[in-house]
């Protein structure tokens, strides 16, 4: 009896607007990728996944009816919807902009980014015996969102990319594989680069470039810059070729370096920098040092992963 009046109490609750909203399990990707956990659901940085549970219960009205069931599944798709949009309204598009202020400065751009979050995937749909519906959706930021939100300040692809391949480097420009890196690899016994080097060595070709920030409080943003001791830009949204920014996102996060350094992102032979500092007003930018980041400047193959977006951030 007891249960029964509680279920009342709480259809009529959503009935007035007040709708239910479940805690967002973490997501299974292993413990080695970094998740942003918020209030609405969760935010996977090395796969761009955002993933959010709606729960709905038809109104009381419904309640025995054949279309009760339906009516839970458009109230719980309702909230998951809900909670997307708060979520992508916080995520941080650089140091200083969240996508809220895109949204808040541009119809257009609120307009794209509601259109994105409709395209949303359902990953999983549970009925539950006292008639709620529980809905799983998961949404990428990359692809079209990142296009929308980053396309206007990235660069368009050389039409001389191609010529960067050399005998030296065969996995250079291997297309990123978004599968393995969905699927973050955990810390191998000996990693390639596990010692932190000051500067490229000269003669090393280098498949990528993992910066380590652990320790500096680090947060993950869509266009993170990396800086030298003056100030000057060493990677950042002028570096990345559009095409693969949009398709992979300007950079992975990883809690672990081992794990970093063996992500398919950076592939098989990647630079380790040890950032000095994090900077920006969100703290989304990290700060080498010059002799490191003149070495990078110097190497030809660095152009070349830098504009695919082979760039590997750790941090806590």
């Amino acid at each position: 009896m007891m249960n029964r009046v509680l279920r009342i109490v709480f259809l009529t609750l959503l009935t007035a607007g007040c709708w239910f909203t479940a805690a967002v399990p973490a997501l299974a990707q292993g413990r080695w990728g970094y998740v942003e956990q918020t209030v609405n659901g969760t935010i996977n940085w090395q796969d761009g996944n955002v993933t959010v549970v709606g729960i709905g219960a038809p109104p009381l009205k419904y309640e025995g009816k054949a279309n009760e069931r339906p009516m839970a599944l458009r109230a719980a798709r309702t909230v998951a919807y809900r909670n997307l949009l708060e979520i992508i309204k916080g995520v941080q598009v650089d140091a200083e902009t969240k996508v809220a202020d895109f949204m808040t400065e541009s119809d257009v751009i609120h307009a794209k980014v509601e259109g994105v979050i409709k395209g949303a995937r359902v990953e999983d749909t549970r009925y539950i015996e006292d008639g709620t519906v529980e809905v799983t959706m998961v949404l990428n930021l990359y692809g079209r969102f990142t296009d929308e939100i980053l396309g206007p300040k990235l660069r368009q692809a050389a039409p001389s990319q191609p010529q960067h391949r050399t005998a030296s480097a065969p996995q250079e420009n291997r297309p990123i594989q978004p599968q393995q890196a969905q699927q973050p690899v955990a810390a191998p016994e000996a990693a390639p680069q596990t010692v932190v080097e000051p500067a490229a060595q000269p003669g090393v070709v280098y498949t990528g470039l993992v910066i380590d920030s652990r320790g500096l409080n680090l947060k993950p943003c869509m266009s993170p810059r990396v800086l030298d001791e003056d100030g000057r830009e060493v990677y950042g949204s002028a570096f990345a070729d559009r095409e693969w920014a949009v398709q992979y996102g300007m950079a992975g996060y990883s809690k672990d370096i081992n794990a970093a350094q063996s992500n398919q992102r950076v592939t098989n032979n990647p630079l380790t920098i040890k950032a000095l500092q994090v900077t920006g007003t969100a703290g989304t930018n990290v700060v080498i040092g010059n002799e490191a980041a003149e070495s990078l400047r110097r190497t030809s193959e660095t152009l070349s992963f830098l504009r695919q977006c082979r760039t590997m951030f750790v941090l806590d």
